[in-house]
């Protein structure tokens, strides 16, 4: 895979508050601003489609008693080492938006953009990027010290997932059998198109006409192409669902729910 490394956003931030004057590196001596809250895309993964960009923000917090906070920002990488190999980033788009809270408290909200590519370049993700993303904040202080936490927390880029069913014949007599067919596809950011997730497994639950919760009859793994396929037998009328858990590269779905009448 191409690999090209994005600049630190830092280098861009800095230039505009410090006047293009280099702001020393406190987070070592474990001096300067300290980070206090960060929020990802309001706590949620980030889910990637096939195709469309995927727009999202981030917010930074930080504090410094002794000379107050002029900006935060983050990066979002990707890779199993050190951020100066990784394989992946998400770099902000846009312009810094930021408030001060109060004369030693600072927070800035980033937007970020990113999208399927096969070559995987910076805002952009391949297939073996989805999981687990490093996010490291960082902070300048008034006098222009910077504090940055490449470990600080971690969050999940994930290929966006799709669930089918469909529950045959239609009415069925009470005690027939009840064949119940579905497909898990998620999001092929190589190929830019939706394709069967294989060898997963799958929850077939039934909710009773009237009633409003869902319970789990048994469990289906799917096809080597994604397909789902098993048989009940009819007890009421009702709805039959398939119920994804979702797993670290894949987000949690259901498939809507389709009605049996019996009779």
């Amino acid at each position: 895979m191409h690999r090209r490394v994005a600049p630190a956003v830092v280098a861009l931030c800095g230039s505009l508050v410090l006047g293009g004057l280099a702001a020393s590196d406190a987070s070592a001596a474990g001096d300067g601003p300290k980070i206090t809250k960060v929020v990802v895309n309001g706590g949620k993964n980030i889910v990637v489609g096939p195709t469309a960009v995927t727009h999202f923000t981030a917010t930074v917090t930080a504090s410094d008693t002794a000379a107050g906070v002029k900006l935060t920002w983050l990066d979002l990488w990707h890779g199993s080492g050190a951020y100066d190999d990784h394989d992946g980033a998400i770099a902000r788009a846009g312009e810094l938006k930021c408030t001060v809270v109060s004369s030693t408290t600072t927070t800035c909200t980033s937007s970020f953009q990113v999208k399927a590519n096969a070559r995987a370049y910076t805002n952009e993700v391949a297939n073996a990027l989805a999981g687990i993303w490093h996010v490291s904040p960082g902070a300048v202080s008034g006098n222009r010290v910077q504090s940055s936490d490449y470990s600080y927390s971690t969050v999940k880029v994930q290929r966006a997932s799709q669930l089918t069913v469909d529950a045959t014949p239609e009415p069925v007599k009470k005690g027939k059998t009840v064949t119940v067919t579905g497909k898990l596809s998620r999001a092929n950011w190589d190929t830019h198109k939706y394709a069967g997730y294989s060898g997963q497994p799958v929850k077939l639950q039934f909710r009773k006409k009237g009633s409003s919760t869902y319970t789990t009859i048994k469990t289906v793994t799917t096809s080597s192409t994604g397909t789902l396929k098993t048989t009940v037998k009819a007890s009421a009328d009702g709805y039959y669902r398939y119920s994804f858990a979702g797993t670290t590269t894949t987000p949690a779905v259901n498939s809507s729910g389709d009605f049996i009448d019996v009779r």
